[in-house]
């Protein structure tokens, strides 16, 4: 089903599963919360490694589509999976009448020895494809390139074997400067990527998740946003109150510009979600009627 047939832009969000079992209901208090926002989709990360797919990922992509009736999108990582365990997951997601999968390879751990049925992401894609075409796919991708690229061309390459694979729309990593979003926007057009291509913004509200990003992140940090967190690193909330006005103003440039959609980064905080909706939400409605669509099925 296509869940924006009026061709809006698109507003989603993502959320993770919590470290453990015992902290579970307070994600599910923020769920709960943004309930009213009425988000096009939530996608539902992989990334904790204590919990099983199932027991994690899988529970809560349920949870928001039974309690909240909102779409909901799983990430599934290729590198530790094998056709068993994607054979188990699809069966699982089909029964309980989830269609939506954001395919990556996903992290690589140098302790834990990787699975070798699916390389790639795009193996994984086909994989799912071929196993059920009913399953629309988001892939992920990176406007200032892979890190693992060996260049631009590399990467806007296995990018487009991923949308060839099956790929049905993109959501790329954070980004904090619109400008290389636009030209990455543009190479994916010339070489024949025209799925759509959703901007992945993540607002920074504190200075541990600041200092992380500039430590692990493959981002460049514009001059703008330095200075944000130069200023504001000792006043926490400054520091938040900045850090959603920079990510406000990205979106706001983002719509205008006719971007397919924002997927906002929330970390499990309904209170972000709630700023960002309450700044933007009109210009979601006022996007254009020529707007490319965005293909979830449901």
């Amino acid at each position: 089903m296509n869940l924006l047939e009026n061709k809006k832009a698109s507003l989603s969000f993502e959320v993770f599963p919590p470290s453990s079992k015992a902290t579970i209901d307070g994600l599910y208090s923020s769920l709960q919360q943004m309930e009213d926002l009425r988000p096009d989709f939530i996608s539902v990360t992989c990334s904790n490694r204590q919990l099983s797919l199932e027991d994690s990922t899988v529970k809560i992509a349920t949870h928001i589509q039974t309690h909240h009736q909102v779409p909901s999108i799983v990430h599934l990582s290729a590198a530790y999976l094998n056709k068993g365990d994607v054979d188990q997951v699809l069966e699982s997601l089909h029964q309980k009448k989830i269609h939506n999968i954001l395919a990556l390879r996903g992290d690589l751990y140098p302790e834990i020895p990787r699975g070798t049925d699916f390389l790639y992401a795009g193996d994984l894609i086909a994989y799912i494809k071929e196993w059920d075409q009913s399953f629309s796919i988001s892939a992920a991708c990176y406007p200032e390139g892979h890190p693992e690229s060996a260049n631009t061309i590399a990467d806007i390459y296995h990018l487009r074997e991923k949308v060839q694979a099956g790929a049905d729309q993109l959501i790329t990593q954070l980004f904090f400067d619109n400008d290389l979003f636009y030209q990455f926007q543009e190479k994916c057009w010339l070489a024949g990527i025209d799925v759509p291509i959703i901007a992945g913004i993540m607002p920074v509200v504190n200075k541990r998740q600041a200092e992380r990003i500039i430590r692990t992140a493959n981002v460049q940090l514009p001059k703008k946003f330095l200075a944000i967190l130069d200023k504001y690193a000792d006043n926490p909330i400054a520091l938040r109150d900045a850090g959603l006005a920079y990510a406000i103003d990205q979106i706001v440039d983002l719509v205008t510009q006719g971007v397919s959609g924002i997927h906002l980064y929330t970390m499990n905080q309904a209170e972000i979600a709630r700023s960002i909706y309450n700044a933007t939400h009109s210009l979601f409605a006022s996007t254009v009627e020529n707007q490319q669509p965005i293909s979830i099925s449901s």
